[in-house]
């Protein structure tokens, strides 16, 4: 379990750290293009690593249901979603947003049991943690304009 914690702070930070790369990308190319070079590069970087670590076993898929073949695109949406985001809203308060819609899409998504996900009841505790994570995003992203204002 702490692996799995020390994993998920990793990705945390890689994931505000690539936000913060795509921007810049963004701000000479645009949006498609920043898309393109992102995840053209994570293609790149993927196979090398996959060959590396995985070989030969790498392109082994087989059972694979044929509709998992769509997350690549679902990749495409991240990505140009997050930039254009960013890009209006900046980058803490538009990550801060997906964070929270990470959060109840992923609990909806657990709760229902859809895509083959083991299905966990829902409970009260955790619709609090999320209103608990909305009100604190509401509260940092209202306070910072108050504070802007009487400046």
């Amino acid at each position: 379990m702490f692996q799995g914690l020390l994993l998920a702070l990793a990705a945390g930070s890689l994931v505000s750290l690539q936000n913060i790369f795509n921007t810049k990308v963004n701000e000479r190319t645009g949006s498609w293009a920043t898309t393109t070079l992102v995840l053209g590069m994570g293609f790149a970087a993927s196979l090398i690593f996959g060959l590396i670590f995985e070989g030969g076993q790498l392109f082994n898929l087989i059972n694979m249901k044929p509709w998992y073949w769509i997350s690549g695109s679902i990749g495409v949406g991240v990505v140009i979603c997050l930039t254009l985001g960013i890009r209006q809203l900046g980058p803490t308060y538009a990550v801060s947003i997906v964070l929270i819609s990470q959060l109840g899409s992923a609990l909806l998504w657990d709760s229902q049991g859809w895509l083959g996900l083991k299905k966990v009841p829902f409970t009260l505790q955790q619709f609090i943690g999320v209103l608990v994570i909305v009100g604190g995003i509401l509260l940092f992203k209202l306070g910072g304009k108050r504070r802007e204002e009487t400046a």
